[in-house]
């Protein structure tokens, strides 16, 4: 896949009291931003055009990420006066979806092989496939997205955010999507994939996959001080590298 939507306009006010007045995606972290790493990923797996979304701190992200030349990449910004949620970003750039897509949290520090993602999702003919991490057997910061369910086969039963799942899989904030997922979103409104378009596609009877990252991946969310903190003690003792 050559494009990819990174999602980079959450307000970040769990955190603040480390990020200060940078925006979370520009939170420092093994010496570079947070976006820079995702963006850096993105381009060796052979992206090439990227769409970020911005709200809080807007300003600051367009001049640390520039125009993407120094990534390798061509960025987009779309700039969100009120806050659209994560897939409300993904059909705020509708014309832009010709096939199939990335969509990664620009604020959260994932590795897993997306080359591997992108073929289990082609191969699948899904509409949407989810990366997961095992939270027993993956490196992670304890901040967990919707629980998931799947059968043998891979594909998605259950998908609940917060309590309510005893599965131990965890969305990773990482999705292969086809443009017709766009049918489930309503333009210009606050629209979240895991609280909204995921069930939805569930009750709908929509292919929705669920991919477990390979053993070597991890999941970092640095949503409040004390994940951003479980994330730095994890690189220093070297279970995670950028």
């Amino acid at each position: 896949m050559d494009k990819a939507l990174v999602l980079a306009a959450g307000l970040g006010s769990r955190i603040r009291s480390v990020a200060g007045d940078l925006p979370k995606p520009l939170m420092p972290f093994a010496g570079a931003p947070v976006l820079a790493h995702n963006l850096r990923w993105l381009a060796q797996v052979g992206v090439r055009e990227v769409w970020i979304n911005l709200h809080y701190g807007a300003d600051q992200i367009r001049a640390a990420v520039g125009d993407g030349e120094s990534f390798g990449l061509s960025i987009h910004y779309v700039y969100e006066p009120e806050l659209l949620g994560t897939a409300g970003a993904l059909a705020n750039i509708a014309d832009a979806i010709t096939g199939p897509m990335l969509v990664v949290y620009g604020d959260s520090l994932v590795r897993c092989d997306l080359d591997a993602l992108s073929a289990a999702h082609r191969l699948s003919h899904a509409e949407a496939t989810v990366a997961l991490y095992d939270r027993d057997r993956h490196p992670h910061t304890g901040i967990a997205g919707g629980r998931v369910r799947i059968d043998d086969a891979g594909w998605i039963t259950a998908f609940v955010e917060g309590v309510g799942c005893s599965s131990g899989l965890v969305n990773a904030g990482v999705y292969a999507v086809e443009p017709s997922i766009l049918n489930l979103i309503p333009h210009g409104q606050f629209v979240d994939f895991g609280r909204d378009v995921f069930p939805a596609m569930l009750g709908r009877r929509h292919a929705l996959r669920g991919w477990v990252m390979e053993n070597e991946g991890y999941c970092l969310g640095f949503d409040t001080p004390e994940s951003h903190a479980a994330g730095l003690r994890l690189l220093e003792t070297g279970q995670v590298r950028p």
